[in-house]
């Protein structure tokens, strides 16, 4: 009698990816067909990354996937699906989507933006406090 497998994520046509390095880092993408055992073919006409062999070391699997994707399928095809499915919209929506942009709003930041964050955490904080001391 077989285990259920702990991984829920696998590199198969249609998974939706994120990649990690070169011009469309921090962008989503399709496996549109596999390669070999290092690399696949990623496209992602929603994303504006260009269709090319991508290697499996620079990128993430999400847990977003198509359904019922054809082997090999064309940018055309994979844009029909994307948008069918709203797989952009449940990126968007996703939490690990909106951590990085998050993160990348903070980054973003100039000497004046941390200084308000740095205030509205104390106005928080103090906030908090106030509450939890008329409580006990």
């Amino acid at each position: 009698m077989s285990q259920p497998s702990n991984f829920k994520r696998f590199v198969e046509v249609g998974r939706v990816v994120l990649l990690t390095s070169g011009p469309s880092a921090g962008k989503i993408a399709v496996i549109a067909e596999i390669i070999d055992h290092n690399r696949a073919i990623v496209d992602g006409p929603l994303s504006s990354v260009p269709r090319q062999a991508f290697p499996y070391k620079h990128m993430i699997l999400t847990n977003i996937a198509l359904t019922k994707l054809p082997r090999a399928a064309g940018t055309g095809v994979i844009k029909k699906q994307m948008e069918a499915e709203a797989i952009v919209t449940k990126w968007n929506n996703s939490a690990w989507a909106k951590k990085r942009a998050a993160v990348e709003a903070r980054r973003s930041l100039n000497d004046f933006g941390r200084f308000s964050v740095m205030l509205e955490k104390k106005r928080r904080r103090d906030q908090v406090r106030k509450s939890l001391k008329t409580k006990a």
